[in-house]
């Protein structure tokens, strides 16, 4: 066996705070509400393009928002472009962002991490110097 793409992540979290969630990634990244298979938890399916990467499922017997445990997940990252474009967007939304360059294989990466409403990071990949 080999692996031989990504498929998706999912986030599980209480009705409100799971509606919040999609909100964001379809206000913030642009992710598109999809079709989903008929199964009996409510949720979600977020696409980029045509693949459903991102899955949201109620989590029906959760412990008060505020007491949410924060798992072992650091962060998700996507590849992006339109880096201008995308710090107006941001800031338009008042979504805040952490910048960062790096090189990685003699390559510059700029990257832009956010936060998702469950804590979630959530780091946009942008290939090239974007400058300091």
């Amino acid at each position: 066996m080999s692996v031989i793409g990504f498929d998706h992540f999912n986030i599980r979290a209480p009705r409100p705070l799971l509606d919040a969630v999609r909100d964001f990634y379809v206000q913030t990244l642009g992710l598109k509400v999809g079709a989903r298979p008929a199964v009996a938890s409510y949720g979600y399916w977020l696409y980029l393009a045509e693949q459903p990467v991102v899955h949201l499922m109620e989590w029906v017997d959760a412990p008060d928002v505020d007491m949410l445990p924060r798992g072992c997940l650091d962060h998700i990252a996507f590849s992006c472009d339109d880096f201008e474009g995308t710090m107006e967007h941001l800031d338009a939304l008042g979504v805040a962002y952490r910048r960062r360059n790096l090189e990685y294989r003699g390559q510059a990466i700029t990257q832009l991490n956010i936060t998702d409403p469950t804590g979630n990071v959530v780091e946009l990949n942008f290939k090239g110097d974007k400058g300091r």
